[in-house]
């Protein structure tokens, strides 16, 4: 791994102006962090070939290391192998929104390449170069699952650069889950076998029960759950999780969030104040100050031994199962949990579910693309691919701050995760886990429509309220209801239900 010795902050730019590589470095590739080159479209020899000497690609992206570090890396070694300068941009996640969306409404030609979540794609569709054919047919394209080519395609055409897969999924202990003396004291106390949960209700009792103890005997105090629960830090997200099996049914099509025919907003229907009381139920079992954390508290929280039992992107599983990890190959993955009853919004009535409804969250991710106003688009096109080439992606897959999860089939291989160190549960649970997200009938994606960000921004308020108290789930999400409305109407509903209907078509596996 090449390491990065500037540090790039906020608005800094990282200026890789570097010499075209010579001849003899089409022989070892290794310099560049790197096992090893593979083959493929975009592979380092094919990209070495290039010459870009005398041109510049200019290239916005996230604050160091989530998705910062990564986009640095390959921005050096792209800029080494083919003599072009790579200028760098990196923006905290609360200020990359604008600072993608003032310049192309004003018409400026920033950024010839984007890195940005791809829930914001219902905002920035109009701005991006639709994918060339040719590397929709490379290599590297082959075998992105059905979901993230659904996620990076809008209205039929291929208009985002899949280099990220994200998905919630629940995380857990298996040295106490899988301790038999654990699981006689649990069922000594509780009545009920010590088993992963299947429901929400199960998950709450189960943390209520393992906090504040020390139970993995290292001297400290463990904790339940570790959940995303910070307003502006993702907290949406995790509500999302905990909602979508009690608001999600089966066997009703047509929306999740708004009742695609008549734009009606759902958010506080019976099935999402469900889940929000189970939320606001569950915060007796966070860490000291985990009614305020963010994602990078959950990784470290969960990664770090702290708690029990976390959900959300990968990012905690993969610190846990890093080599220095004091828990590595003690965690197991499973599903999310689910319901036992759902709201079934046709009849206005819950239905019960023997086995427990299941509704994967396929969450947004990070994704890229190129600027429809860049004179560089060739060039923009081929970073993208060698961004996410073979080599690339199998190298960033393992560094869990990296934030780039598994995308293809082929990151969907067991072997390939015991081969960097983890043990057969470990590995098997977590490809099992992810591999049935894909082949689910009855999955939730992001809400990706224009202004996304009021819509969310607006339920993460709603969600705070009830978190903190200050009024019930069912009066917190009517207020959320209220303002969705008011967002719709300053929007336009006929544009947000055609925008909408690509999410439905996802959801409704409709392809």
């Amino acid at each position: 791994m090449i390491k990065i010795n500037k540090f790039i902050g906020p608005a800094s730019v990282l200026a890789l102006a570097v010499a075209a590589a010579s001849p003899a470095m089409a022989k070892d590739y290794s310099q560049f962090g790197i096992e090893k080159d593979l083959p493929g479209t975009c592979s380092y020899e094919a990209i070495d070939a290039k010459d870009y000497s005398g041109r510049s690609l200019n290239v916005i992206t996230h604050a160091i290391p989530v998705i910062g570090e990564p986009t640095a890396l390959h921005a050096e070694q792209f800029a080494k192998l083919t003599g072009a300068e790579v200028n760098v941009v990196h923006v905290p996640f609360g200020d990359l929104f604008q600072r993608i969306m003032i310049p192309f409404q004003s018409e400026q030609n920033a950024y010839d390449v984007l890195f940005y979540a791809s829930l914001w794609i219902g905002d920035f569709n109009r701005f991006l170069e639709p994918v060339p054919q040719k590397y929709i047919d490379s290599t590297g394209m082959a075998d992105v699952t059905d979901s993230f080519t659904g996620v990076a395609t809008w209205n039929g055409q291929m208009i985002q650069y899949p280099m990220d897969g994200d998905r919630h999924y629940l995380k857990y202990r298996t040295d106490i889950f899988d301790n038999a003396d654990v699981q006689a004291k649990f069922l000594a106390d509780t009545g009920s076998e010590l088993v992963v949960p299947e429901t929400w209700e199960d998950y709450n009792k189960v943390a209520a029960y393992f906090n504040d103890s020390d139970w993995d005997g290292d001297g400290e105090l463990n904790y339940g759950s570790a959940e995303v629960a910070k307003r502006d830090d993702l907290m949406f997200s995790a509500f999302i999780s905990r909602a979508a099996p009690y608001a999600k049914h089966p066997d009703v099509k047509g929306g999740f969030f708004f009742d695609l025919e008549t734009m009606e907003p759902l958010i506080n229907s019976p099935g999402f104040v469900r889940g929000l009381k189970l939320f606001v139920d569950a915060q007796k079992s966070f860490p000291p100050g985990g009614n305020n954390f963010g994602l990078g508290d959950e990784i470290f929280s969960f990664g770090g031994g702290q708690t029990l039992m976390s959900y959300s992107w990968d990012d905690a599983y993969v610190q846990a199962n890093q080599a220095d990890s004091r828990i590595r190959n003690m965690v197991a993955a499973a599903p999310l949990p689910g319901a036992g009853e759902v709201w079934n919004r046709d009849t206005e009535k819950w239905d019960t579910f023997a086995t427990p409804n299941r509704a994967p969250y396929m969450t947004w991710g990070w994704s890229s693309a190129v600027s429809s106003m860049s004179e560089e688009q060739d060039m923009a096109f081929d970073f993208l691919c060698f961004f996410s080439n073979e080599a690339n992606a199998k190298h960033d897959l393992q560094i869990g701050r990296f934030g780039v999860n598994p995308y293809r089939d082929e990151h969907l291989d067991v072997d390939f995760w015991k081969g960097q160190g983890w043990e057969d549960k470990t590995a098997e649970s977590y490809v099992s886990t992810l591999s049935n997200m894909e082949q689910s009938q009855n999955r939730v994606f992001d809400l990706r429509v224009p202004g996304v960000s009021q819509f969310m921004s607006s339920m993460a308020n709603g969600v705070a309220e009830a978190m903190a108290g200050q009024k019930s789930a069912q009066e917190a999400l009517d207020g959320v209801a209220k303002e969705w409305a008011e967002i719709t109407d300053r929007i336009g509903k006929d544009r947000l239900r055609e925008a909408y209907a690509n999410v439905v078509k996802l959801e409704d596996n409709e392809g």
